[in-house]
């Protein structure tokens, strides 16, 4: 047999290992698609939340005009508390829940022209909680469409503010 001549071979290579950068297409669209669905599931949750807050409080505000179980002044404590909740409920700012008096008016009248509650017949919100009989001059039914007007007023104000931001 003759002699093996040794062929020039070279020694096998192995690739380089993988680096982690830069990371696959799928890495990229999650890092993007998680920020994202984030936002838009918390602006979801605040606008149900802002939703059902004025919805609940306008079947309250009904079921408060029609309670005879209640007398006039106690009618009007409980709308002023009502109003109050939806304030809370629906503003950012963590102060309203302290205004009292003419602040609280002023507060109510922010998102209403002509200043019915500073200058009208929602006047009487500010006094009533510390009345011992309501005044005769309020009424009740024109101070219940307020309270509505200002909860339509907070609906459209919310949308307002959306599309702003």
């Amino acid at each position: 047999m003759p002699p093996v001549e040794e062929l020039p071979i070279r020694d096998i290579h192995l690739p380089e290992a993988i680096g982690w950068f830069p990371p696959a297409i799928g890495w990229w669209l999650i890092a993007i698609l998680i920020p994202v669905s984030t936002y838009f599931l918390i602006a979801l949750i605040q606008r149900l939340r802002q939703k059902t807050a004025i919805k609940d409080a306008k079947k309250l505000l009904k079921q408060l005009q029609i309670n005879d179980s209640l007398t006039p002044l106690e009618k009007v404590c409980e709308l002023s508390i009502l109003l109050r909740r939806v304030a809370i409920s629906h503003s950012t700012d963590s102060a309203i829940g302290g205004l009292t008096g003419r602040a609280w008016l002023d507060y109510l009248d922010s998102s209403l022209k002509n200043a019915p509650f500073k200058n009208g017949i929602g006047r009487c919100l500010a006094d009533a909680p510390y009345q011992e009989e309501l005044s005769p001059d309020v009424d009740l039914p024109v101070l219940f469409q307020l309270a509505q007007t200002w909860l339509a007023a907070q609906h459209s104000n919310s949308r307002r503010r959306k599309k702003s931001a």
